[in-house]
């Protein structure tokens, strides 16, 4: 991280840099973001930090101007498939840094080393920060009880919160409340950040097209996912972020519903130097658009059942046996009713296959949590019977958000660039590492 060239850009207030680094104020003891409209510190009086993490690590405050939680993630964290990557998502989405390395399969010094290298935090501290930043939304764009919104940040001790709030804003909770606390069905929102521009309107059409009935739906430019404690809204909330409601019994997950939803739009990718990168294929460029992201699927067993039904048929019959499933099990059925359950209304080899799939999950020999890298997780889907390459590429760029993932067998992709199989997958190695890219930029187009 070059210290002159990040201070150029402070100097210029440029926004783009957003998130690619963060600048500390020596004399104020606060933290900010590139653009933040404070008045320019001197030069001498600045240090620089790769994450908020690293920053708060360190002693200094979030600034209440520029909201340093609200930048999209840093390169390290929205870069390719790699195992500081797959630790970010693994640790939003468990809300425990515990057991980490050894789910990921590397030592934990080797991920502790990771971490430093490249977020200048110990896993333990990214959590921290991130449930810090969780808990100032909730506490300015909810009418929850600070004790609720406390414990929805991970925090067992209200003093300890307190605490920490006090340590990581210079403010009390109180002080930061925005809203009168009110009963506990009220709803709360979170803004999750993006690096601009995002294609939202391009992934809507794409997942209203396979939207599964009591489930999710796409309504008035707004995505929604029905869960137990009621629905779920995700809906474009600016230039740079999207904006999710929810019911506030929701609130103790509302660290891991926001990694999947930003797994469901991409959001943690940077798009500029994915479309460079692409846009040197003539033949791929013309179905490349500004915002291009992957769309994902909100539950990774989720998908991989709905991709084995999807094989070798059309997207309308794939989702009318999808509906058919719902309709036997009242919902989307668990691998745990899967494993043992006899499925109608499919053929025999695409109902042993899901069976045979739902046992594999059940017992841990195919981990669909994000713990396994692309060839890993292929390797293993592959041994299921009934599940070839198609099926496991597509698990994996849709379901767990694999950049370089690749179906070259999919019907759709062969016809619109005119090539077979083989043809294709030799001319894709060019699009590496971003391979899964190419395959979302002429889905949605």
């Amino acid at each position: 991280m070059d210290a002159e060239a990040c201070y150029r850009a402070v100097q210029g207030r440029d926004g783009r840099f957003a998130g690619r680094f963060f600048l500390g104020v020596r004399t104020t003891n606060i933290y900010c973001r590139p653009g933040c409209p404070a008045r320019l510190p001197r030069r001498e009086n600045v240090v620089f930090f790769p994450s908020a993490a690293a920053a708060q690590a360190a002693g200094y405050r979030a600034c209440l101007r520029c909201r340093p939680d609200a930048a999209p993630g840093s390169p390290a964290q929205a870069g390719t498939a790699a195992t500081l990557s797959r630790a970010l998502r693994l640790l939003e989405e468990s809300g425990d840094p515990s057991g980490l390395a050894e789910r990921l399969g590397v030592t934990d010094r080797h991920l502790r080393r990771l971490f430093a290298r490249h977020l200048g935090a110990s896993p333990a501290e990214v959590l921290r920060t991130r449930r810090l930043h969780l808990a100032r939304q909730l506490l300015e764009n909810s009418s929850l009880r600070i004790i609720d919104v406390a414990h929805a940040a991970g925090f067992h001790s209200l003093r300890r919160f307190n605490e920490a709030v006090r340590r990581g804003f210079g403010r009390t909770p109180s002080q930061l409340r925005a809203k009168p606390a009110a009963d506990a069905g009220a709803e709360l929102s979170l803004r999750l950040p993006f690096r601009p521009p995002l294609d939202f309107e391009a992934l809507l059409a794409f997942f209203a097209a396979r939207a599964l009935p009591s489930i999710e739906e796409v309504r008035d430019g707004t995505w929604r996912r029905r869960l137990p404690e009621g629905w779920l809204e995700v809906r474009r909330g600016g230039p740079s972020h999207l904006e999710a409601s929810m019911p506030a019994a929701l609130a103790p997950r509302a660290l891991e519903i926001a990694a999947r939803i930003q797994r469901v739009f991409d959001l943690r990718a940077d798009p500029g130097p994915i479309l460079e990168h692409l846009g040197r294929d003539a033949v791929l460029k013309p179905f490349l658009r500004p915002g291009l992201r992957i769309p994902g699927a909100w539950d990774p067993f989720e998908m991989a059942v709905r991709a084995i039904l999807g094989q070798q048929i059309s997207v309308q019959r794939a989702r009318a046996m999808a509906i058919e499933l719902i309709e036997q099990f009242g919902g989307f059925p668990t691998p745990a009713r899967l494993a043992g359950a006899e499925l109608r209304g499919m053929p025999a080899v695409r109902a042993n296959a899901i069976v045979q799939l739902a046992r594999s999950a059940r017992d841990g020999h195919v981990r669909l949590d994000g713990s396994r890298d692309l060839d890993a997780v292929s390797a293993a889907l592959c041994k299921v019977p009934g599940i070839g390459d198609w099926t496991a590429q597509l698990v994996a760029l849709r379901g767990l958000g694999e950049p370089d993932a690749f179906p070259a067998s999919d019907l759709g992709l062969c016809r619109a660039l005119g090539r077979t199989p083989s043809a294709l997958l030799e001319r894709a190695e060019t699009w590496r590492p971003w391979r899964a890219y190419a395959a979302a930029a002429i889905w949605l187009s």
